[in-house]
């Protein structure tokens, strides 16, 4: 199974799910980096913020569906945009990156983010996979090999 695109692919054994994950690049996140890259479709994203000491810290996962990638990155990026003080002073004086990939499955997005919300969040993460399955997997494959901190 190859993925020619970012994006996610999936193959199903009886009651587990194994996911294949391609990352788009890392980017610098700004207005017209994502207006000029990332595309109006469906899918999953990361958003990180770069400490002192230019480690990578996650400040975002999620997915979404309506208005696509594109909008959702520029508004959770954006300080202009941004409805929470903290998260706002955070945009305005930290670089922040980010990655994603499409996905047209609601379902598929639900047992991927489930799975890291899990992995980086195990106390509360806060969202419910979409209960197809008794065990999901996980590959992903990222032209950065991202590592990042807590």
């Amino acid at each position: 199974m190859v993925l020619d695109d970012y994006g996610i692919l999936c193959k199903e054994k009886g009651k587990e799910i194994h996911y294949f994950i391609k990352w788009s690049p890392l980017s610098k996140a700004d207005r017209w980096t994502i207006n000029a890259k990332v595309p109006s479709v469906a899918g999953i994203y990361e958003i990180y913020w770069m400490d002192d000491r230019k480690h990578l810290r996650m400040l975002s996962v999620g997915r979404t569906h309506y208005g696509g990638l594109r909008s959702e990155l520029r508004r959770l990026t954006d300080p202009e945009l941004h409805q929470d003080p903290e998260t706002r002073k955070k945009l305005e004086e930290e670089e922040i990156w980010f990655r994603y990939a499409p996905s047209n499955s609601a379902p598929m997005m639900a047992d991927v983010i489930w799975f890291f919300m899990a992995t980086y969040f195990p106390e509360k993460p806060g969202i419910e996979h979409s209960g197809r399955f008794e065990k999901i997997f996980m590959n992903e494959s990222e032209p950065d090999k991202l590592i990042w901190v807590p």
